[in-house]
């Protein structure tokens, strides 16, 4: 499974690179990185102009350039799934630093008989916490190609699952995986929820304390 990381917007809301800032020590990339390395063949992190973000994994991470020149998540999707080398792929924001193993490792294993699988809450979904096919290039290509912007869109071109609140209650009962940070007071909110829970981390060195447990966050 490839694991595609966004991280093109201009994070223009923050003031200054998201990816880079650090909670207990540790990189929001890292964290979200830390993560996707424990079920991924291959990390891509697309950036807007394919210059590398600081972050290391056992996992081979590879940096691709946004391939239209744009601010929308779905240019960031289209530019991960093209240079993917496997038919499916876990889409996630760089700013995510809670991501819940358990839910992903559970929306990778029922894509096979979809294009999608997209958590929903409600009326809200979570497009940049799912799984993409390969199948969604081409309608991605058009709907750009029209100027249209909004994932939503791609939803109604192409076979979805649903993941529901009860099924993610089974591993993210808090939906912590959609915890993501725009500003300063989210990075401050992240922070003390981290040390709140013992999510610490210190140095580089990896241990059963440096990233939340699979069950629990």
């Amino acid at each position: 499974m490839t694991s595609i990381i966004l991280a093109g917007g201009k994070s223009s809301r923050f003031g200054r690179s998201k990816a880079l800032q650090a909670i207990e020590g540790k990189s929001l990339i890292q964290w979200v990185v830390d993560c996707l390395a424990v079920f991924s063949t291959e990390i891509i992190v697309v950036t807007a102009h394919g210059k590398a973000i600081p972050c290391s994994s056992t996992i081979r991470i590879k940096t691709v350039a946004d391939i239209y020149p744009s601010k929308s998540p779905l240019v960031g999707i289209y530019s991960g799934l093209v240079a993917s080398a496997c038919p499916r792929a876990i889409v996630v924001g760089c700013d995510m630093p809670f991501l819940n193993i358990g839910l992903l490792d559970y929306m990778s294993q029922i894509c096979s008989s979809f294009d999608v699988v997209v958590p929903q809450i409600k009326d809200k979904l979570e497009p940049l916490c799912a799984v993409y096919s390969k199948n969604c290039v081409a309608p991605i290509q058009w709907l750009l190609e029209q100027n249209e912007l909004r994932i939503s869109k791609l939803f109604s071109m192409v076979k979805v699952k649903y993941v529901e609140e009860g099924e993610l209650n089974r591993f993210d009962s808090e939906h912590l995986s959609f915890f993501n940070i725009n500003s300063g007071t989210d990075l401050g909110k992240a922070k003390k929820l981290a040390a709140k829970k013992g999510w610490l981390y210190h140095g580089h060195k990896s241990d059963s304390s440096s990233t939340p447990p699979t069950t629990a966050y």
